[in-house]
Parts: C-alpha cells; structure tokens; sequence
C-alpha cells in the first residue's frame, strides 16, 4: 500500500511538472491550452511539488496570483493532511 502511494506521488508530481512545461510551450506556440482548472486539478490531486517545480522551471504562470500563493497554499494543505493521516505512524 505504502509502495503504491510513493509511485502515485512521483507519477502525479512528474504530470505536474510536465503540464506546466507543456502548457508554456502551447503558449509560445499560440496553441490550444491547459486550462487554469486543469492545472490546479493536477496540484491538488497530489502534483503541487511537480507544479510548483513546473512554474519557476519554465517560469510559467509566475505572475499570476492565483498560482504564485496559491500552489503553495495547496503544498501546505497537503503536508498537513499527510502530516495528521501519517501522524500515528511516525513515533512507532
């Protein structure tokens, strides 16, 4: 189960990453684009490392408020969520 989880993470983390590469090369390009709920989707299923990483690789969507507070607001939500679920585990 633990495994499962970790490889979950990584894959959703690597889609993160990649979303922002992709939808910063569709913007040069004038192509089609992720949307913005796409994107915040990808964060909150888990991608918010990979997004975050995402934005200031490809230096994308960095001055757009809404992503520059609030992938890292969703990163913390998500380190406490796991930080509580994962709580009894940690002081075996």
């Amino acid at each position: 189960m633990k495994v499962y989880l970790l490889y979950y993470l990584i894959l959703i983390n690597i889609i993160g990453l990649w979303s922002m590469g992709e939808d910063k090369k569709r913007a040069i390009r004038k192509h089609y684009r992720l949307s913005e709920r796409t994107l915040f989707g990808i964060a909150w299923a888990g991608g918010s490392i990979g997004s975050l990483v995402g934005m200031y690789t490809f230096r994308h969507k960095t001055k757009h408020w809404t992503f520059k507070l609030g992938i890292p607001l969703i990163l913390i939500v998500q380190i406490l969520i796991f930080s509580i679920i994962l709580k009894p585990y940690l002081f075996l």
